[in-house]
C-alpha cells in the first residue's frame, strides 16, 4: 500500500472510483438505447475543448466539458432531424471535433504532444487538484441524474413511444441523457482517456447483464465491475509503468469474459430449474421462450 504514500496516487485513485462509478451509470441507458458508441463520439469532441483550454489558458477540464456538452446536443438534435444525412454530419461532427483539437493544442503556447497524448489515453500523473475537484462536481451530477432520475430514464430508454404516451417529457430526457454522457467523458479523460473512455460505458454493463437480467441489479453489479477494473487498473498502471487507460480497458474486458463463462452454465441451470417447476399438465408452445421474457434489454 505504499502507493498511498504519494499524493498523485490519491488523486488517482479517488479520479478512478469516481469514473468507475459513473461511467457504467450513464452506460446502461446508452446500451438499451443502442447509442453504445455514443461515448467515443463525444470524446471525439471533447478534443476541441482539450485544446480551446489549452489556448484560452482555461481549465481542460472545465472547457472540454462545456464542449461536450454542445456537441452532444448537436448529436441529439441531429439524430432528430438528420434522418438520411444524420449520418454524415455526425461523421463530420466526430472528424472535426478531433482535427480542432489537434490544432487548438497545438496553436496553444503551453500546449504539446505530450499533453494530448495524455488526455487522449489517460495519465496518472497529471491528475492535479483542480483536476479532482471538476471531476467531484461532474461525478455528483451523473450520480444525481443517473439514479434520481432512473425510472424516467429507463422508462424512455427502453421504448420512446410509449413513455410519450404515459406523458414523460421525452425529448427532454434524452437532451439530459445525452448531456450527462458529455460530462461522464470529461470525467473520466484523466484516467482512462477520451479514446477509451467508451468501453468503460459499455462493457461493464454488457458484463453484468451476463449475470442479472433486473435493472437494480445490473446497475450495481456493473458500477461495481467499474469501480473493480478502474482502482485495479490504476494500481497495476503503478506498479507495472503501463498506461493507465488501457490497463482499464483490458481489465473490463477480462472481466467480460470470465462472467460471460460462468454465465452460460447458470443459464443453464436456470433453465433446468424453470423445466422442473413447469406443471406437467401445461404444454411446451405455453411456456415464455427465454427471448421474449428476457428481451434484449435489461428487464425492470
Amino acid at each position: 500500500m505504499d502507493f498511498l504514500d504519494y499524493a498523485f496516487m490519491q488523486r488517482a485513485l479517488l479520479a478512478a472510483v469516481l469514473v468507475g462509478i459513473t461511467a457504467p451509470a450513464v452506460g446502461i441507458y446508452l446500451v438499451q438505447r443502442r447509442q453504445a458508441l455514443m461515448g467515443d463520439g463525444i470524446g471525439h469532441v471533447a478534443m476541441t475543448g482539450v485544446g480551446l483550454g489549452f489556448l484560452l489558458s482555461w481549465s481542460p477540464v472545465w472547457m472540454a466539458t462545456t464542449v461536450s456538452v454542445l456537441g452532444a446536443v448537436l448529436m441529439e438534435l441531429i439524430r432528430w432531424y438528420g434522418r438520411t444525412r444524420g449520418d454524415i454530419a455526425l461523421a463530420m461532427l466526430f472528424y472535426g471535433g478531433m482535427a480542432g483539437g489537434v490544432m487548438f493544442i497545438n496553436l496553444a503556447p503551453t500546449g504539446s504532444n505530450a499533453n494530448l497524448t495524455s488526455y487522449l489515453f489517460g495519465s496518472l500523473s497529471t491528475v492535479s487538484e483542480s483536476d479532482v475537484t471538476a471531476i467531484c462536481v461532474l461525478a455528483a451530477f451523473v450520480v444525481l441524474v443517473t439514479v434520481g432520475l432512473r425510472r424516467q430514464l429507463f422508462a424512455v430508454s427502453q421504448d420512446e413511444e410509449f413513455a410519450r404516451v404515459t406523458g414523460l417529457p421525452v425529448r427532454a430526457l434524452n437532451l439530459l441523457t445525452a448531456v450527462t454522457a458529455a460530462v461522464t467523458v470529461t470525467v473520466a479523460m484523466r484516467v482512462v482517456g477520451l479514446l477509451l473512455v467508451s468501453a468503460l460505458m459499455v462493457v461493464p454493463v454488457a458484463a453484468a447483464q451476463q449475470l442479472s437480467r433486473s435493472f437494480a441489479a445490473t446497475f450495481a453489479i456493473a458500477v461495481a465491475i467499474g469501480v473493480g477494473v478502474t482502482t485495479g487498473g490504476t494500481v497495476t498502471s503503478y506498479y507495472q509503468d503501463v498506461p493507465p487507460g488501457a490497463t482499464i480497458v483490458l481489465l473490463t474486458i477480462g472481466a467480460f469474459l470470465v462472467l460471460t463463462a460462468l454465465a452460460a452454465p447458470l443459464a443453464r441451470r436456470r433453465a433446468r430449474a424453470a423445466a422442473a417447476a413447469q406443471p406437467a399438465g401445461d404444454p411446451a408452445e405455453c411456456a415464455i421462450p427465454a427471448s421474449r421474457a428476457g428481451g434484449d434489454g435489461v428487464g425492470v
